[in-house]
């Protein structure tokens, strides 16, 4: 977990860590740190219709065919940038 390893080097145990925060919420009367949707909510392909999935499908494969494509470490860069995935 990366949680584990960021407070490992920090030399916090986890449940200090815990502690911290709980104490922080009650400090703060609230969450210790802004919470926000993402600017941009992803397609889930079961929100939508048969129709629109196939559209999406299709979108792709025209981007396929016309070389418009990215790598995967690329992609994998940008979802960490964009969402701290």
């Amino acid at each position: 977990m990366q949680a584990e390893k960021v407070l490992e080097q920090l030399g916090i145990p986890m449940s200090s860590a815990i502690g911290i925060f709980l104490l922080q919420v009650v400090l703060q009367r609230g969450l210790p740190f802004e919470m926000k949707l993402p600017a941009h909510k992803p397609l889930s392909a079961g929100s939508l219709s048969e129709e629109q999935f196939n559209t999406e499908l299709e979108k792709g494969l025209a981007d396929l065919t016309s070389g418009q494509v990215s790598s995967a470490d690329s992609v994998a860069d940008r979802m960490h940038k964009d969402n701290g995935i």
